[in-house]
């Protein structure tokens, strides 16, 4: 039996369409070494080097979800670990330039690549009108 898409309320048509970009985009950031979570702290220290604590509060994480995830750039070669002159208990998170290279091509591959959201008649709409309804469920 095949599911009715028109008779789903908008709830499940939001989940399952939110997980079904999700994972093509994970998929697409696994093949350039990068994960999510990877991507969103590299935009973070993109401008400038910053601590894990920060790197944490600004990606709405714990110190130690964060901790992993500077690791596996830090492997990776995208970013760098250096003690804090100002305090030496503290570390600061700085991109490389390969972590550079490679956030500007995901941050360009994100906006020009054929997502799922390009068979949307019109993506700025779909796009103001989802900003429009986390901006209303933050509130």
């Amino acid at each position: 039996m095949t599911d009715d898409l028109e008779s789903w309320p908008t709830g499940r048509l939001l989940s399952t369409a939110a997980r079904l970009v999700e994972q093509a985009w994970e998929s697409t950031l696994r093949a350039h070494g990068l994960t999510h979570a990877g991507l969103v702290a590299l935009h973070t220290i993109a401008d400038g080097p910053r601590s894990q604590r920060e790197i944490a509060r600004a990606c709405r994480v714990t110190d130690q979800t964060m901790s992993r995830t500077v690791e596996h750039l830090e492997r990776s070669g995208f970013a760098t670990r250096t003690v804090d002159p100002a305090d030496e208990r503290r570390m600061r998170v700085r991109i490389t330039e390969s972590g550079h290279e490679l956030y500007r091509a995901m941050i360009e591959l994100e906006r020009t690549d054929a997502q799922p959201t390009a068979v949307v008649s019109d993506p700025a709409t779909l796009r103001s009108l989802l900003i429009e309804l986390v901006r209303s469920a933050q509130r």
